[in-house]
């Protein structure tokens, strides 16, 4: 964004250059990804009208939202991919679902993977709905197709600093398991269905991570955890599990984070968390980031060809940022939709940084002073 250069400029005037430091350079911005647009559409769903279908040729995910929701007791409203093994359903109470998010004039339901959705409105046992149940589809937001993601990726920051170094993550399960296994507690934030960021569950409890530029109120934003390629190199996901923010804890701009949690956490415990390492870390020390750059499924930045085809490691400390000295620099790949992605050292493989400006080299929030003000919250 444009007042994030202003920002930065001044900031250049007075921070001092010491060993191991360095000023923030020029041309850093924050990477949130634009991903989707919304349509207005009209389908009424009734006694007659049991179910449509929404198609959007290659898009990615499409999210629905509805008004004039009237169910009678026992009547159900559904929103599946069409083979049903995504689906979500809400009854006249679309609160106790976990996956509504309710607004002036309806509703949002969670968003579908792929680019058909099934929508339908079915009694309790499958049968008729009540004719006095009713309900309109006015919107949707569709994914953009492979070619808009590309064109929306080439017009952002220049963050993939020389050969773009970053893998599907479980191309790395064999080779660095270790790393491998801290990636399952990265999620995808997809934000009112147009934009996107990533997130990260932070120790055991209900908490997850990312930038205070993603969001600082969690109204309609999803998180998806989970979505990865099964193989490296492939261009499916595994099965996605979604859940919603539930609550905003704790939110700075100074230090560009905000911590939150999620409904229906539960249903995340086998994806881990990580851990915070609460300390200035070593220039040259060795780390990498997990995120979902450019909205892609899930990548691993492991490598730096600009380090001899080394690890990436750490640049420079105390660089500017948000805030005087804030940061830490390197030079791992990233992309828009990489705001609020861990940067993790290899020495320790826990968090160093949050990852949240792009330019080459790319910069994350120093986490000894994020934890400084959420440690109570943990």
């Amino acid at each position: 964004m444009r007042r994030t250069l202003q920002l930065l400029a001044a900031a250049l005037l007075v921070v001092p250059l010491l060993v191991g430091t360095a000023s923030a350079a020029p041309g850093l911005v924050e990477q949130v990804q634009k991903v989707g647009e919304d349509e207005v559409v009209s389908t009424v769903l009734d006694g007659k009208t049991r179910s449509t279908t929404v198609e959007r040729p290659g898009s990615w995910y499409l999210k629905a939202h509805f008004t004039g929701l009237r169910l009678v007791a026992g009547d159900v409203l559904t929103v599946a991919d069409p083979a049903g093994a995504e689906a979500y359903r809400y009854t006249s109470d679309v609160t106790a679902s976990g996956t509504a998010t309710v607004d002036a004039t309806g509703f949002w339901a969670m968003s579908v993977t792929g680019d058909k959705a099934v929508i339908s409105l079915e009694g309790r046992d499958g049968g008729p709905a009540h004719p006095a149940s009713r309900v309109t589809l006015d919107k949707i937001t569709r994914g953009y197709t492979d070619a808009e993601m590309d064109a929306a990726a080439a017009i952002g920051p220049q963050s993939i600093c020389g050969t773009n170094d970053y893998r599907d993550a479980v191309c790395y399960q064999s080779s660095n398991p270790t790393e491998f296994g801290r990636t399952r507690a990265v999620a995808k934030l997809l934000r009112n269905g147009g934009s996107l960021c990533t997130a990260w569950r932070v120790g055991p409890n209900n908490r997850m991570l990312t930038n205070n530029h993603c969001f600082t109120s969690g109204t309609g934003i999803e998180v998806w955890f989970n979505y990865q390629c099964p193989t490296c190199g492939g261009t499916t996901s595994a099965t996605v599990t979604k859940v919603l923010v539930s609550s905003v804890l704790k939110t700075s701009a100074a230090l560009d984070y905000t911590l939150f949690s999620v409904t229906n956490f539960a249903a995340l415990s086998s994806f881990g968390y990580l851990e915070l390492d609460a300390r200035v870390p070593a220039v040259g020390e060795e780390m990498y980031i997990v995120g979902h750059p450019a909205g892609k499924l899930k990548k691993l930045s492991l490598r730096d060809d600009q380090n001899g085809g080394g690890y990436c490691a750490v640049s420079a400390v105390r660089v500017n940022g948000s805030s005087s000295q804030s940061d830490i620099a390197y030079r791992c790949d990233t992309e828009g939709g990489s705001s609020g992605s861990p940067v993790l050292s290899r020495r320790t493989h826990k968090v160093i940084g949050l990852h949240h400006y792009g330019g080459c080299p790319n910069q994350g929030v120093r986490i000894d002073l994020v934890y400084g003000q959420i440690s109570s919250l943990l």
